[in-house]
């Protein structure tokens, strides 16, 4: 058995069951394609092997790595853009204390760097630089993307220009291609300490290996309880390929109903503010996974009840095209109970001595019915509670069910040949060497 649920009771009124179980051959069919590797992008399907595959040897690598970081730092930078960061940030922040800036305490803070090209974030990021004792982790298989390609040419030198060559060296690990780019060939230079990037596994696939692993356990969080939630989740889903009881095929199967009958964008709710990251983890997954041939359900996320006094409007009144999935987190991982007021000026005395969880609940009740009732379906994901086994399972989920989903669709789940097309623009306006053409190109298309 697994912890994670999923159910779509709530989404019965708006689909019919004949119109979500009608994908159960398909969904056979899918399934059997990922495991025997013959299906679109089957070169990338290394992340469906990690939850089991990954050794003793690497994990215990990756702790004692992370130890020797922990005793040199008060912060670690990870350098990377997409899955090189998104993966390890949802996970880290899902997992620390809110204020943990604040608190402190006895592992490094990990901050992030190569995620933009803000001229004024790299500013602020080196002034706290200068008064920090700090490591870097830099992810990039080739070495050569543009936004983590200068954050590192800048952390290199304030590094090495703080603590010297020598030191700044055993102060870096590389997360990078086994064999080739140019972070590899820096890395072999420099001797930094290496780890692999499989080379069948995707970016936004790739927390389980150690561009997720290294920054989960430099943050100070145990990686076995991680990895082992992903293998629980995988051994289970092996178990029945049904939509009444395998928990992919069934959110692959709904998700798809729904795009059919016209609910074209899909809202991952959570009521936690410390989800705030899995939602864009899970964006990024979906986006760059289904949006392809002019297909796919646009993935967005909310966080209530935050943003039930902004975008609850207009889930609940606006264009009928979405639906909701909630993340529901049963219980939390403290109590704190409403305070009586002897004036109850605010009028709150009704809920005096009720866990804030409760009143947190009773609001995401409420409101899937309010949105349910204003032509919203929703689906619900459950964990018990936040922790790193639980995050695991719920990992391996979204990724199995990506992948299926995606087959569904009929596209390649794991490449993004649309990322590039930015890039080609870029570095045209940059001047880089190779694209004069295109840089003529569109000097006159801006007149």
């Amino acid at each position: 058995m697994v912890n994670l649920e999923f159910e779509y009771r709530n989404a019965l009124n708006f689909v019919e069951k004949e119109e979500i179980t009608k994908y159960q051959d398909e969904i056979n069919k899918h399934f059997e394609s990922l495991n025997s590797r013959t299906g679109k992008g089957n070169d990338f399907l290394g992340w469906m092997d990690l939850p089991d595959g990954t050794s003793e040897e690497m994990i215990t690598d990756i702790e004692t790595v992370a130890k020797k970081m922990q005793s040199k730092s008060e912060l670690t930078v990870v350098v990377g853009i997409g899955g090189s960061y998104l993966g390890s940030r949802a996970i880290i922040d899902a997992l620390s204390h809110h204020f943990s800036q604040l608190k402190g305490g006895n592992n490094p803070i990990v901050v992030y760097a190569g995620q933009n090209i803000s001229e004024d974030y790299f500013t602020d990021l080196l002034e706290i630089l200068d008064d920090k004792d700090y490591t870097l982790i830099v992810i990039s298989k080739s070495g050569t993307t543009t936004e983590p390609a200068v954050a590192f040419r800048l952390l290199k030198a304030h590094i090495e220009n703080k603590y010297g060559k020598q030191d700044a060296r055993d102060r870096i690990v590389a997360i990078t291609d086994k064999e080739h780019g140019a972070l590899k060939e820096l890395a072999t230079q420099e001797g930094y300490k290496t780890f692999v990037v499989p080379d069948d596994v995707g970016g936004r696939y790739s927390v389980l290996t150690p561009v997720g692993l290294l920054p989960i356990a430099v943050a100070g969080f145990s990686i076995r309880e991680f990895i082992e939630g992903a293998k629980n989740m995988k051994q289970h889903l092996s178990a029945s390929k049904s939509i009444e009881q395998n928990q992919v095929a069934a959110y692959a199967a709904v998700r798809n109903a729904l795009y059919n009958k016209g609910f074209t964008t899909e809202i991952l709710v959570n009521y936690e503010p410390r989800l705030f990251y899995i939602t864009e983890w899970w964006k990024q997954l979906y986006g760059e996974s289904e949006g392809k041939e002019n297909k796919g359900i646009f993935p967005a996320g909310v966080s209530f009840t935050s943003d039930l006094h902004s975008m609850g409007q207009y889930i609940q009144e606006g264009l009928r095209n979405i639906f909701e999935t909630v993340l529901s987190v049963e219980k939390p991982n403290s109590e704190l109970l409403v305070p009586n007021d002897e004036a109850n000026l605010d009028k709150l005395n009704y809920i005096a001595g009720m866990p804030i969880h409760e009143v947190n609940h009773q609001a995401e009740t409420g409101t899937t019915l309010a949105h349910i009732d204003g032509g919203v379906p929703n689906l619900k994901i459950s964990i018990p509670k936040i922790n790193e086994y639980n995050l695991g399972e719920l990992v391996y989920f979204y990724e199995l069910a990506c992948a299926v989903s995606g087959y569904i669709l009929d596209v390649n789940p794991f490449d993004q040949p649309g990322v590039e097309a930015y890039k080609k623009n870029m570095f045209a306006l940059l001047g880089k060497p190779g694209f004069e053409k295109e840089t003529e190109e569109i000097r006159k298309r801006l007149g």
